[in-house]
């Protein structure tokens, strides 16, 4: 069984109970974490606390090249890190290599970067100087979906704004935790800057949520255990950031490029099985070109082969465990049920698949905004087209549901585009394809969460704000 990584040093769970890591295109065990318990978090809170006077003294600089050594330990270990992502959640490894280690990496430099630039020393304003100070220690509590990236947006961040952190990674797919803790072992990050406690959510997460040594918890996941590690923290009245469920809207005008954007669309619903916070998994389209768009996107979905993560040319692995297949299979069968009408895809295995944890690409059609897979969060390749007839009618149903993560607008007048994406209550707004900035900061309205990652939105969580008057 692995162990925790404290104070520098690998160091065995007070529990003896451990969580087998299954490889969800196999349903084979892979590798066992411990299950963990309080002490552990005590431990590593401790070693955190130790380290965070002098981590926060540590010249910007020298954290920028702590970073920057990170950063290219990373590069060098690529191929290892995609393997054991692809091993551990599911992701093909093309996936794995490019988005899941490589946008970690661009996180890493854009720090790098934001270090030899951010002012820490003060701004004046009248008699007083505001200066930005590390809040403490930082605690992190990371998913499975992302399990390298939604660790280095925390970390990268913290480190850089001088906090020490206890990271609690996703206990599904924990192995990209442990190759960053080796990184930061061998890359000479003074002990205790960075530690690592393995375990269970109920247990781990919240004994990190609620103590009284973490001054900050970050969490991205679910809104219901979002909301709990809030109420966790409370009691400590502790900074807390959420980054938590989306339920995004691609908003199709009239006068877009209607094949690009259904065909951007369609990927950015699929992407990484679905099993994104941003999927754009409502796709709303002006009823004069909804037929065509459902037609559209049904083909570009029959293109989306599934397969083991392993293979050439597979574009959609496994969902990370029994539990989230089953979820999503019973999404589809509840749009069913519904009167929504299949366009492709479906509850069944994709075929020649029953090993693995394996759901079709799925479109639905006649979709109305109040269905249940119009509402909530699938985390599936699962995609609702809804038809609209006016700018108004799209933008309300677009902000109709309790979520504000994420959002896309297509249109051949840009003005056009921008106007609607204003009128969005979203934290992002692609428009016509925007690419993704890791320099821009990342989080959302409602439930969605609050407070931002990335950039220096991102830094400025874990920085304190002081006036002095003179």
């Amino acid at each position: 069984m692995r162990s925790n990584y404290i104070g520098g040093a690998w160091t065995s769970s007070a529990s003896d109970s451990g969580i087998d890591v299954v490889n969800p295109a196999t349903e084979e065990v892979i590798d066992r974490v411990p299950a963990g318990h309080p002490s552990d978090v005590d431990a590593a809170v401790s070693a955190a606390q130790t380290a965070s006077s002098g981590w926060a003294a540590t010249p910007v600089a020298e954290r920028a090249r702590q970073l920057e050594a990170a950063r290219e330990l990373l590069a060098e270990r690529a191929d290892t890190v995609a393997a054991a992502i692809a091993a551990d959640m599911g992701a093909p490894l093309a996936f794995a290599r490019k988005v899941q280690v490589g946008t970690p990496l661009a996180v890493l430099a854009s720090y790098v970067e934001l270090l030899s630039s951010y002012d820490f020393s003060g701004e004046r304003v009248g008699n007083s100087l505001i200066v930005r100070e590390p809040v403490g220690v930082a605690g992190a509590i990371t998913p499975w979906n992302y399990p390298l990236y939604q660790i280095v947006n925390k970390v990268a961040a913290a480190l850089a704004a001088g906090c020490p952190i206890v990271l609690k990674p996703s206990e599904v797919a924990p192995l990209a935790a442990y190759e960053l803790a080796a990184i930061f072992q061998e890359s000479g990050l003074p002990a205790g800057v960075f530690n690592l406690v393995s375990g269970v959510g109920p247990v781990v997460g919240e004994a990190i949520a609620g103590h009284p040594g973490i001054d900050i918890v970050s969490f991205t996941g679910s809104a219901r255990a979002g909301a709990r590690v809030a109420e966790v923290a409370a009691a400590t009245v502790k900074r807390v950031t959420l980054e938590l469920g989306g339920k995004s809207a691609n908003v199709i005008l009239p006068d877009a490029d209607l094949a690009t954007a259904v065909k951007v669309g369609v990927a950015k619903a699929f992407i990484n099985s679905g099993q994104s916070c941003n999927a754009l998994t409502r796709m709303l389209v002006h009823c004069d070109s909804y037929d065509e768009a459902v037609g559209q996107a049904a083909k570009n979905a029959w293109r989306y082969t599934t397969g083991d993560p392993l293979a050439e040319g597979i574009r959609l692995g496994p969902l990370v465990s029994a539990a989230q297949r089953d979820r999503v299979r019973g999404y589809i069968e509840r749009g069913i049920a519904d009167g929504a009408r299949l366009a492709a895809g479906g509850p069944q295995p994709p075929a020649g698949l029953e090993t693995g944890y394996y759901v079709q690409p799925t479109v639905f059609a006649d979709v109305t905004p109040g269905m249940v897979i119009a509402q909530e969060e699938i985390f599936g390749p699962v995609l609702s087209v809804i038809p609209y007839s006016s700018d108004d009618e799209a933008i309300e149903i677009a902000n109709g549901t309790p979520y504000g993560l994420a959002a896309a607008v297509w249109s051949a007048d840009q003005d056009h585009a921008v106007a609607v994406a204003r009128r969005l209550r979203a934290g992002q707004v692609e428009v016509n394809g925007g690419a993704w900035n890791v320099a821009a900061p990342f989080g959302g309205f409602g439930q969605s969460g609050y407070g931002r990652e990335l950039g220096v939105h991102g830094l400025e969580e874990y920085l304190e704000i002081k006036a002095m008057q003179f």
